[in-house]
């Protein structure tokens, strides 16, 4: 058996697998998955030396713990938390040195959702169409981390960075999004436009990686009646039958009959990824010149 291996201790409330994801498989009803905060993921493999497409970890609020089986480089970020090496701490945002048998321990989020922990070398589970990500609505790629669960790990390939600290951008205090109206805005009384595109909502406790739940004002339809099934996209805002609107993030399913009222800009979507329970949501409609 390989020393190149992490042993969960503690898998924390949620933790998986991410590298880029799996883009370009939507014809097969394959979700993209992915890291839900891509520039989050790919800082941590740059401090460590990891080419950007590595797989890490995606942790989910309380964090997780691992224990090398060889000593390893590795780096902590995303969610701002408390970082410890056999509980003794250590730096978050940087590139830490773990002995062989030691346990990392990745603490709770003290701001934010999401953290990520990326080791030298990469987390080298077998890929599924081209990606090692876990798939929650689909169930490809490594299922969510257990306790005892040995992940294999590949081999360094450059040296690792050598700062003192990163630039990690804050979890947003006020999440705020861009958006196309439509496809099926038409859907809407100009009421509810106007509801969608200025009043408040917030982040609701019952989000996922499938997509960002929200609390607020409900919407309200111009007719009745269901959309046939049709393609949905990463971003889309869709509008289930009780009017608050969901941001499809990464596990989103690639088709779906509640109306799209807009599009969320792709670079808006990061920041969803660590808008915790309550945080303030605007949506702000951006016009195609």
């Amino acid at each position: 058996m390989t020393d190149r291996a992490l042993v969960v201790v503690r898998a924390g409330a949620l933790t998986t697998v991410q590298d880029r994801g799996r883009p370009g498989h939507a014809h097969l009803g394959v979700p993209r998955s992915g890291a839900l905060d891509g520039p989050a993921a790919a800082l941590v493999n740059r401090l460590v030396g990891n080419p950007p497409e590595a797989a890490v970890l995606e942790t989910t609020l309380n964090g997780c713990a691992v224990r090398p089986r060889s000593a390893v480089t590795a780096a902590v970020g995303g969610a701002p938390c408390p970082v410890t090496v056999d509980g003794r701490p250590v730096a978050w945002g940087t590139p830490v040195r773990v002995p062989a048998g030691s346990v990392l321990d990745i603490g709770s989020a003290v701001s934010g959702v999401r953290g990520y922990l990326a080791v030298a070398g990469g987390i080298a589970v077998d890929p599924v169409l081209g990606s090692r990500s876990t798939d929650l609505l689909s169930g490809l790629g490594p299922p969510p981390l257990t306790d005892g669960t040995v992940l294999p790990l590949g081999h360094p390939v450059a040296p690792h960075a050598r700062v003192d600290a990163a630039p990690h951008p804050a979890p947003p205090a006020e999440l705020i999004l861009h958006v196309t109206l439509g496809p099926r805005d038409d859907w809407f009384t100009q009421d509810a436009i106007r509801t969608f595109t200025s009043r408040p909502y917030r982040v609701s406790a019952s989000s996922n990686r499938i997509g960002l739940r929200t609390e607020g004002p409900a919407l309200e339809r111009a007719f009745p009646g269901e959309l046939p099934s049709e393609g949905m996209v990463l971003g889309a805002v869709q509008v289930p039958p009780d009017g608050r609107p969901v941001i499809f993030l990464a596990d989103h399913p690639t088709t779906g009959g509640y109306p799209v009222i807009a599009v969320v800009r792709t670079p808006d979507l990061p920041p969803a990824a660590q808008a915790a329970p309550g945080t303030p949501v605007r949506f702000i409609p951006v016009r195609h010149r």
